[in-house]
């Protein structure tokens, strides 16, 4: 039985296309071993949102090849999909996949392995209006409790920061029928959450003309027997309506949390970035989903040090992010990438300036969580187990996405249980299980 080990970077996209591919690697009878072990084939599944996710991509596919230098070597998704050349002129990589055939991964791979040639096996094909979504399985057998199924792919924003639509191509969506297949298959392995993930996920549907949208979706894998709790990843806040928000009202098994990137915080910058919102307009959306959903949880993206982020514009986020009462803030700066339209902008912010305006923009962070946790204090939340801490605590998520300890000699993991929060700990809170 051959040995091979997956190293992924980047989102929740890109590890539920590794978790599909060790699948399929799974099922062809090899094994699936450790990234620090020695194995026989490697793949790196590869992330270039930022400098730093392309940079460590190449570190991690020079690690594997110092690992065992006889091993075959692959490498997928968005490195080679954006700079294909680049990765093939990597000593040691042997075969390069990008963000499409991964159902013929165990296929290419062994067909690879017995030329010398990459230019034969360069499997980086052009995305278009005309490729189709590769509906891959989940991994039902990872030891997680929570399985994400990737429903959509492809991005047609182009945000001027934003590589991601030259990587992963045009909106493509999974089948409605094929949403309620693999759900079940889930619940089936006994999975208590389903999270629904996609690159432009509020985009689902689009490319069909046919009127289906993110909410028939939703209500194809609510109609999964048995399936106790539904999740959305990331969407853009304009493409939340209220058909969406009603049926998280009517149906408690979908989770009263929401990931809206905002990215900023100034009108100016919005405008230079693309984004199909200002902030008047995403300040009226989250009155109407706190009319709705007034315990619901709101994350988000902050980008800092944008091309021509002023002082005065930074402040100006810095303000309206603190109006908006996140329950958390990712915060990113500014990564230029080559080929997008940002990449060649005049007024480029210092890295001095950048980290400044991320340890400022943390402080609102910590300030905003703590704030949204104390609104939580002696309420009761469902909450799905995952592993116990070193310290003797159980820990997992509430369905508002906050992390929540309790003590139990019972063994939780994968269990649902309700918890009165009591205080607020360390990134989350604690509390005691009734």
């Amino acid at each position: 039985m051959k040995k091979i080990a997956f190293y992924t970077l980047g989102c929740k996209v890109n590890q539920a296309d590794t978790a599909s591919m060790e699948r399929l690697f799974r099922e062809a009878g090899y094994e699936i071993v450790d990234f620090a072990e020695k194995a026989d084939i490697y793949l790196i599944n590869t992330c270039v949102v930022t400098n730093m996710g392309q940079r460590k991509s190449r570190q991690m596919i020079h690690r594997a090849i110092r690992k065992n230098p006889n091993a075959f070597i692959v490498v997928s998704g968005c490195y080679p999909q954006t700079a294909a050349e680049e990765v093939k002129a990597i000593q040691g990589v042997d075969l390069i996949i990008g963000n499409q055939d991964r159902a013929a991964v165990v296929t290419l791979v062994e067909a690879a392995a017995t030329e010398q040639s990459i230019d034969a096996y360069d499997n980086v094909k052009k995305l278009s209006a005309q490729t189709t979504f590769e509906e891959l399985s989940a991994d039902c057998e990872t030891e997680k409790t929570r399985a994400f199924l990737k429903i959509q792919e492809g991005c047609n924003q182009f945000c001027t920061y934003c590589i991601i639509p030259y990587a992963r191509g045009p909106l493509r969506s999974r089948s409605l029928d094929n949403i309620k297949d693999e759900v079940e298959k889930l619940v089936a392995a006994g999975f208590s959450e389903v999270v629904l993930i996609g690159i432009h996920l509020g985009a689902y549907g689009k490319e069909l003309k046919n009127d289906t949208s993110l909410t028939d979706a939703v209500k194809a894998a609510l109609e999964v027997p048995g399936l106790a709790r539904l999740r959305l990843g990331s969407l853009e806040s304009v493409e939340v309506g209220d058909d969406l928000l009603d049926l998280m009202v009517s149906d408690e098994r979908l989770q009263r949390q929401l990931h809206l990137p905002l990215q900023s915080g100034c009108d100016d910058i919005l405008n230079s970035m693309h984004r199909p919102y200002d902030t008047r307009i995403f300040a009226d959306l989250l009155k109407k989903i706190r009319a709705k959903l007034p315990d619901v949880a709101i994350t988000t993206d902050i980008i800092v040090g944008f091309p021509g982020e002023t002082d005065e514009n930074f402040a100006t986020t810095k303000e309206f992010v603190k109006s908006c009462g996140f329950s958390k803030i990712h915060i990113f700066p500014f990564s230029p990438r080559k080929g997008t339209p940002a990449a060649s902008f005049s007024q480029m912010v210092s890295e001095k300036v950048k980290q400044k305006r991320v340890e400022e923009l943390s402080e609102v962070d910590r300030e905003s969580h703590d704030k949204y946790c104390e609104s939580m204090l002696d309420k009761t939340v469902s909450v799905l187990f995952e592993q116990e801490s070193e310290e003797g605590l159980w820990e997992g998520l509430s369905g508002n996405y906050v992390r929540v300890y309790a003590r139990s000699k019972e063994n939780l993991s994968g269990k649902i249980r309700k918890v009165m929060l009591k205080a607020i700990y360390k990134d989350g809170m604690i509390g005691e299980i009734l």
